[in-house]
């Protein structure tokens, strides 16, 4: 049986706490914030009232690893003991933002800790622990696959002693918040290299740059999700100093290997929480409502369904310990296959979940008024980020079989 350590179960006692008390709450009161802000892409006050609070009670940074222990005040958490901490704030879906936990930043923020330099470090990853700016993450783009990160077309030239970047992007999350400041940007700088993974660099660019559009917001099955936001960006002759290249020229693919598994990770067990309180919610309602003279919960049916949701949500919560165990155990390079296999299953089998409940809810579990609409969003747009399911099926598939071929 897996076990966390006792400074994981603290923290998440008084995260659980913490969720009662202020969030939840909140919900309703949030929700009516965003829809009355004049701009849908600046900070909510009580967004940031909140983040005040979690500082005070000492649920700020909860994501920092063990390795970069010197980044927050409680030591640094491992893989294994952040998840379930990532998981009860999965259960709102803008919570992990309250306690600087959110995508794309926590990704972000750890390819400032293990790429950047002192300076870089200094200028962006200081204020990105305080909560003071955010970041966006700039890899996708609209006219190549961008699942095969090598296809990546974003121009990156240098000219004296600067990078010149022209190229489009899109769905970049964050890009359309008030508050982001940064991009990292990839692109290619060495087309003609015999190695193609080695043909990209990866670039820091101030979001007040001359020559950065934003064209537009994106929408996933509707949802904007504002105040973060998804943004398609033009970089249109856009320059910044050489010294802002990340590692180094040519290392591009090296880093969005290193940021991107961590990433689905993370995703990945804020999923489990969205997944537990939909099955909690789904009982609340079973117990509850009434058709053909006994209650949703006598019919066989909806037993099924709430034994197949609960035993699926235990199996992948199992998956993503088993898996973040082995990251910490062996680091990530090791763990790609294990990954992968948590990438692929998790959002679809979370979606499903998601999906069961929201039909015990008739048609109420498709509108704002319960959480699930959006987390189902949530869950259907994680099977295309960070790499589309098929892609991590192909590669993953063709490990196993070569590994028991070979046996």
């Amino acid at each position: 049986m897996f076990q966390h350590s006792e400074k994981s179960q603290q923290l998440l006692a008084k995260l659980k706490v913490f969720m009662d008390e202020h969030i939840y709450p909140n919900e309703t009161a949030y929700a009516e914030q965003l829809h009355h802000a004049e701009n849908r892409f600046a900070p909510l006050p009580l967004m940031d009232e909140l983040k005040q609070k979690a500082k005070a009670a000492g649920l700020w940074n909860l994501f920092v690893p063990e390795d970069h222990a010197e980044y927050c005040d409680h030591g640094g958490l491992s893989f294994f003991d952040y998840a379930p901490l990532a998981e009860e704030m999965g259960r709102v879906i803008w919570s992990p933002e309250v306690f600087n936990c959110n995508a794309p930043d926590t990704g972000n923020m750890e390819v400032f800790m293990n790429y950047a330099t002192k300076e870089q470090q200094d200028q962006w990853l200081k204020p990105l622990l305080a909560g003071e700016i955010r970041s966006s993450y700039a890899m996708t783009e609209p006219q190549v696959a961008s699942s095969d990160a090598t296809n990546i077309q974003l121009e990156i030239k240098k000219d004296g002693n600067e990078w010149v970047l022209n190229g489009r992007k899109w769905f970049i999350t964050g890009a359309m918040y008030e508050r982001t400041k940064i991009f990292i940007v990839m692109g290619k700088s060495d087309p003609e290299n015999p190695s193609r993974h080695l043909q990209q660099t990866q670039v820091l660019v101030p979001k007040d740059t001359p020559g950065i559009t934003l064209i537009r917001p994106l929408t996933t099955l509707g949802y904007d999700d504002a105040p973060i936001g998804h943004a398609e960006i033009v970089f249109d002759n856009v320059r910044v100093p050489l010294e802002n290249v990340l590692l180094g020229e040519g290392r591009g693919f090296e880093i969005a290997q290193g940021r991107l598994g961590p990433g689905r990770m993370h995703h990945c067990m804020r999923l489990i929480g969205s997944a537990q309180r939909s099955l909690e919610l789904a009982c609340k309602r079973a117990a509850s409502r009434t058709t053909f003279g006994r209650t949703l919960s006598k019919h066989q049916s909806v037993r099924e369904e709430i034994s197949k949701s609960f035993s699926e949500i235990e199996m992948a919560r199992l998956l993503v310990l088993h898996t973040s165990k082995k990251i910490d155990d062996e680091g990530v390079p090791a763990s790609v296959d294990m990954i992968a296999a948590t990438k692929t299953t998790v959002p679809l089998l979370v979606q499903n979940v998601i999906d069961r409940c929201m039909q015990m809810h008739g048609a109420g579990g498709l509108t704002e008024d319960y959480f699930m609409a959006e987390a189902f969003n949530y869950a259907r747009w994680c099977r295309q980020a960070d790499g589309p399911d098929q892609v991590h099926q192909m590669a993953l598939g063709k490990k196993i079989i070569d590994r028991y071929a070979d046996a």
